[in-house]
């Protein structure tokens, strides 16, 4: 679910073709950078109702949905 609403929000952002987003995929390949990765974190805690913060950084679309996915257990506790 977490990597689907995210691979949407890329390819609403980038253009990207949706199959070409995998978790492997790295953002910087998509043309997305710090920021953009910024506002589209803000656009999911919108739409999940939870906030998300992080101190890591993450270069890979699987890796900030194993964060979102991980900071979402933790809220759940």
């Amino acid at each position: 679910m977490i990597f689907e609403k995210l691979r949407d929000l890329i390819v609403e952002h980038t253009d990207a073709d949706p199959e070409s987003v995998r978790p492997s995929t790295q953002f910087i390949d998509l043309g997305i950078d710090s920021l953009d990765t910024v506002e589209m974190i803000m656009q999911l805690e919108e739409e999940l109702g939870v906030e998300l913060e992080f101190d890591e950084k993450v270069t890979t679309v699987g890796e900030l949905v194993n964060l979102i996915e991980k900071r979402l257990r933790e809220l759940k506790k």
